[in-house]
């Protein structure tokens, strides 16, 4: 009505473009109603004002208040002419009526787009929610039901089939299955699941019958806690929006001095009051407090939703922030950089063969609960026979003897074997050798000769020395805190890469020597017992795997779900994003604002009309929100493999012959015993296109005969999600 027959054409009634008057009321009517409409932001703007607290809502309705009263005073005077006989037709374009509504009509345009985008920011959270499943099978009574998955109880029993949702964390207490948890880890590989294994609540059995009995339900499962922790990582605030907040405190009231001065400067110096007026409202709505507030936490709101999706839980926006500002990462060996399951990795036999030794200390052992004796027992198996034993008799301190098939047989640290015999000098410079390898050596007597040592170490994580790369790669210099011996501790770290070994300190030397590092920069420090805990307490973030002590998991500010030591060096990366995303909407609103309000003013000599500020306004908060949203870019694929896959590939086939099979040798690290060999060749064997594999744990390679279609990424990635490693 205001602009359209001016800008481009459209006609007017008679009884309007005849009459300024009329259309000037009709201006004042429509603009009248669609402030009732949007009082809002009257109500919030002017409580503020009292408050002495303004808002943009403050400044919104100053700027329509204003245009609107100016417009009506004008009316009045209009009025007054026209009865006079004067001719009031140049008023017309003194009126700010239109500029009163499209301000509010612009804003709320602006607020509607704002949160359809901030609603994406909650995508994460809704739908973690959403996976929950709504049923569940029961057996009451002896009898298979269907009820609501909430009336689930602890200790009931409920029965999950292939391709359904398991409704409650639980054990397993019959059958097995394949669970895919990429909900809860991010992991999309299934995981093989059998009686005595934890299922968790929203993750889906893809193959298999499985029964189980209730653990968590509720609020108490797993899911229920990740969800927790993201809606309250989201709602908290990072320390770089305190920079956001000291200057939205000082803003409002800026902006509204420098409104007055425009004003007052226009009005002085102009002549024309209605010019300084408009110049007045669109400093008022031109200026944007919102795109400063909303820099942060958007950008949070995102960041946490998308590391939830990777199984990694920031429990507050300062852990998100400090993650990403991280110079230092700090690691706990055993548990953390190792798989904190001794394996044997050497035996060496003297005088006798190395069945008959592994015989005499499989039989030894099978006596003692020690680690050592367990990984010496995994490692025999059921391929070497036990003998008679007995009179076992504990070392303390040394080892251990028993009467094995009639001999004295003695198996202990190498300080005390050797005051009871003597140690050849081969097998000497042996032992030097596995102890500066950082093994540990257990030697073995019968009737006060040596026969044999067997070297056992804790092996490092599959996934170690790909997330102590990716760490370099970002610039992070590695740690690795123990209270290991120190050739123990080292010889882990050449095996993956770390940069610096603390050795040989206590929980609370954790604690000082992250102190220490704490003058590098930033430092992160991973661990998951509970001697880890003050160390990261101590550090700027604690970061606990998902296998840990409760009790680090409690102390930590991350958490990784999956126990994947390269969801590390990926939460550093999601960490940069959202500090650079932070960064970038902080810049877009300071600079907006500050060639925004001086244009406003007529600084530039350039006449800006109250819409277009009003406009420029909304779009800058949707700018913002949208820019957050880019972080949805960041990859999240953990199926990507950590390092090149070196396999061969034979072909055989007849000349003449269709090629049918092939062959393809995969190189395995971390296969110790025959028990490893079974779980990868059934691992393989169970990859549709598999017709047959060989498995040596001696030879550390696998053999698999494959129909076309099956590659060696996919035979990899088996590998991998058995727990080993290709090389």
């Amino acid at each position: 009505v205001s602009m359209g027959h001016v800008m481009w054409g459209f006609p007017l009634p008679t009884v309007l473009s005849e009459n300024p008057i009329a259309l000037a009321l009709t201006e004042l009517l429509l603009s009248a109603l669609v402030m009732v409409i949007n009082q809002r932001f009257f109500i919030s703007g002017f409580r503020g004002a009292i408050h002495l607290s303004p808002n943009m809502d403050t400044l919104v309705s100053l700027g329509s208040g204003a245009s609107f009263v100016y417009s009506v005073a004008v009316l009045f005077i209009m009025s007054a002419e026209a009865l006079l006989g004067g001719h009031v037709e140049h008023y017309l374009h003194t009126l700010y009526f239109e500029s009163a509504a499209m301000i509010l009509a612009l804003i709320t345009v602006g607020k509607l787009l704002e949160l359809i985008a901030k609603g994406r920011t909650t995508d994460a959270v809704r739908s973690l929610m959403e996976l929950a499943p709504k049923e569940a099978t029961v057996i009451r009574d002896g009898k298979e039901i269907v009820i609501p998955a909430e009336a689930v109880r602890v200790g009931e029993l409920f029965v999950v089939r292939a391709g359904e949702s398991i409704p409650a964390d639980g054990v397993v207490v019959f059958g097995s299955g394949s669970v895919n948890e990429a909900a809860l880890t991010g992991e999309s590989l299934p995981v093989d699941k059998a009686v005595g294994d934890r299922v968790l609540s929203a993750t889906v059995n893809t193959s298999g019958y499985m029964r189980c009995e209730a653990t968590g339900v509720g609020a108490q499962t797993a899911i229920s806690e990740v969800i927790r922790l993201v809606e309250d990582a989201q709602t908290t605030k990072a320390p770089i929006s305190k920079v956001a907040d000291r200057v939205s405190g000082i803003f409002v009231p800026a902006v509204l001095l420098v409104s007055i001065v425009t004003l007052s400067l226009w009005w002085i110096f102009g002549g024309d009051f209605s010019y300084a007026l408009g110049r007045a409202i669109s400093v008022l709505v031109i200026s944007c407090p919102c795109a400063l507030g909303l820099a942060t936490p958007v950008a949070v709101m995102v960041g946490s939703g998308i590391g939830a999706k990777c199984g990694i839980l920031y429990k507050s926006a300062e852990a998100l922030e400090l993650v990403g500002r991280a110079k230092v990462v700090a690691l706990d060996k055993t548990g953390t950089l190792t798989l904190g399951e001794p394996r044997v990795t050497d035996v060496y036999p003297v005088g006798v063969s190395e069945g008959e030794l592994l015989s005499y200390a499989a039989s030894l052992e099978s006596g003692s609960e020690h680690p050592l004796a367990r990984a010496i027992l995994s490692y025999a198996g059921d391929d070497f026979p036990r003998l008679d034993v007995s009179d076992f008799e504990p070392l303390v301190g040394a080892g251990v003897q028993a009467e094995v098939s009639g001999s004295l047989l003695v198996g202990g640290k190498h300080a005390y074997i050797s005051t009871i015999t003597e140690i050849p000098d081969a097998a000497e410079r042996e032992h030097a050798r596995l102890i500066s390898e950082g093994k540990t050596a257990m030697l073995f007597v019968r009737d006060s000769e040596l026969i044999g040592i067997i070297a056992v170490t804790d092996t490092p994580r599959p996934d170690a020395e790909a997330a102590v790369a990716e760490l370099h790669s970002l610039g992070v210099k590695t740690v690795m805190i123990t209270g290991d011996n120190r050739a123990a501790a080292e010889a882990v770290a050449r095996g993956v890469g770390i940069d610096t070994v603390i050795s040989d300190v206590m929980p609370g030397g954790k604690e000082e020597a992250v102190k220490k590092l704490s003058a590098e920069g930033r430092v992160i420090m991973v661990g998951d017992g509970i001697n880890d805990s003050p160390a990261m307490t101590r550090a700027d973030v604690g970061m606990a795997i998902g296998t840990g002590a409760d009790i680090a998991i409690e102390s930590a500010d991350v958490v990784l779900v999956g126990s994947d030591l390269t969801d590390i060096p990926r939460a550093v990366r999601l960490g940069r994003r959202v500090l650079k995303t932070i960064h970038e909407n902080l810049f877009w609103a300071f600079i907006y604002n500050a060639i925004g309000i001086p244009l406003a003013a007529g600084v530039f000599g350039l006449t800006l009309s109250p819409m277009f500020g009003a406009a420029a306004m909304s779009l800058s908060s949707f700018f913002v929100v949208m820019n957050a949203l880019r972080l949805y870019t960041f990859k999240t694929d953990k199926t990507k493999k950590h390092e090149p896959v070196s396999a061969e590939v034979s072909v055989e086939a007849g000349e003449g012959k269709e090629i049918e099979n092939m062959k393809i040798t995969l190189k395995i690290e971390g296969m110790m015993c025959p028990h490893c060999e079974a779980r990868v060749k059934a691992a393989l064997e169970a990859v549709e296109g598999v017709i047959s594999a060989e498995v040596s744990h001696k030879s550390g390679s696998a053999e698999v005969e494959v129909s076309d279609g099956v590659t060696a990424e996919i035979l990899t990635a088996t590998v991998v999600a058995a727990g080993y490693k290709v090389i």
